[in-house]
């Protein structure tokens, strides 16, 4: 268990979870739960006995972006002199979002089992992840636009991407709730689950994940962030990299073996 009072980390199976955990307010966002992430998430990209990471919530939601009884209480409480420094609130919010920068960057699978809402920051959070896996009761909304708020923790990136600019656009300014069906209709969830299956087809999925080629898997999520904005001859030549270096790893030649003596490989990440 962790040390954290609102975040909850386990470690099994070659796979991290973190579970959020502030439940009676739909696991919004706060300073320990934040803190926690960037520790976690700092620590396993560099942990060879973790092959993914699995990001879920608590309770009835996965996260509901930021904590608005906390954002009334800073409004009711803040001094003029306290409401001015702005560039300290900017350092404040762009190290919390690092999160998602974490999960979108490290060179592990990272997959959300979405459980439940998820709105505003949340939103960002989720569709940080590689993989997104969705209960049939998830609703999805980036919920800025309810309070006055522009958006934060990369929503507008990843649901443009995702999207398209368009669909972004009308999420945004509409602040409009979709339902999971929706979502995997857009593509911003890769299934959807009965809720009381969600947990055990996330573990599944992500041990055998874990099980798999590592190293490969590495190269593979660099590719793919790459070309989310690299021209194709930049690509060709990270993916001559990574085939190239892959192609010296044990778990390579193993697997080379494996497939002709027609058995499954055993990949041991070196």
């Amino acid at each position: 268990m962790s040390d954290y009072s609102d975040l909850l980390v386990e470690r099994r199976n070659g796979v991290l979870y973190l579970t959020l955990n502030r439940p009676d307010r739909l696991n919004a966002l706060s300073a320990d739960m934040v803190a926690g992430l960037l520790t976690e998430l700092g620590a396993v990209q560099h942990d060879d006995e973790i092959g993914a990471v699995v990001l879920t919530g608590s309770g009835r939601g996965f996260c509901a972006g930021g904590d608005v009884t906390r954002m009334r209480e800073r409004n009711e409480t803040a001094s003029t002199a306290e409401a001015a420094r702005v560039d300290q609130r900017i350092a404040q919010t762009r190290r919390g979002e690092e999160v998602t920068v974490l999960l979108h960057e490290m060179p592990k699978v990272t997959i959300a089992a979405v459980n439940g809402p998820v709105a505003g920051a949340g939103l960002g959070l989720c569709l940080s992840c590689d993989i997104r896996i969705a209960a049939d009761t998830a609703r999805f909304g980036t919920a800025f636009a309810r309070v006055g708020y522009s958006g934060d923790w990369g929503g507008s990136y990843f649901l443009t991407h995702l999207v398209g600019p368009a669909k972004a656009r009308e999420l945004y300014f509409s602040a409009e709730m979709i339902d999971a069906a929706e979502a995997l209709r857009l593509g911003l969830v890769a299934r959807v689950v009965s809720a009381s299956v969600l947990l055990d087809e996330v573990r599944a999925y992500a041990e055998r994940i874990a099980a798999g080629p590592r190293i490969a898997f590495a190269y593979m999520k660099g590719n793919l962030n790459a070309a989310m904005h690299a021209d194709l001859r930049t690509l060709l030549d990270r993916e001559a990299v990574g085939q190239t270096l892959t192609s010296l790893t044990q778990d390579h030649k193993d697997a080379v073996q494996a497939f002709l003596e027609k058995r499954p490989p055993v990949f041991r990440g070196r």
